[in-house]
């Protein structure tokens, strides 16, 4: 009488259709995650772009006569900094900012995403008023 030997173990057809069904939850999830990711870049950038402007009131203030900063590094170098070292560097969370002190009572900053659709859609700008515009990137002007 023969015994029939069961081997332990997956078949090839077992296997790949694991595969085939881990890869489709990663085609799935993986866009879904881009998307969170662009959007909590684009809100760290209207957060930042706050920051500095709530940093150049604060500075400009502590100045006699006042004035605002000449540039981001002035606001990181300050002792106490208003701004961190990321910030003052000009690029934070795939974001970059460009400060431009326009006189003593007026300065321009404005935030772009360092990968247009990847990093962020849009683009952010803040003046000595301290309300952030925006626009969408493809041309729209700031107002």
């Amino acid at each position: 009488m023969r015994r029939l030997v069961r081997r332990k173990g997956f078949t090839l057809v077992e296997i790949m259709i694991v595969v085939a069904i881990i890869a489709l939850l990663a085609a799935i999830a993986i866009p879904n995650l881009l998307r969170a990711r662009h959007n909590a870049n684009e809100a760290a950038a209207i957060g930042a772009v706050r920051t500095i402007s709530t940093a150049c009131e604060s500075f400009r203030a502590a100045q006699t006569p006042p004035t605002y900063p000449a540039n981001l590094a002035a606001l990181g170098a300050a002792v106490p900094p208003y701004i961190d070292n990321v910030l003052s560097a000009g690029q934070k969370q795939g974001y970059n900012y460009a400060y431009a002190l326009v006189n003593a009572n007026q300065y321009t900053c404005t935030a772009t995403p360092t990968q247009a659709g990847v990093t962020g859609t849009r683009i952010f700008f803040v003046n000595e008023t301290g309300v952030i515009r925006l626009n969408n990137a493809a041309g729209a002007p700031i107002q």
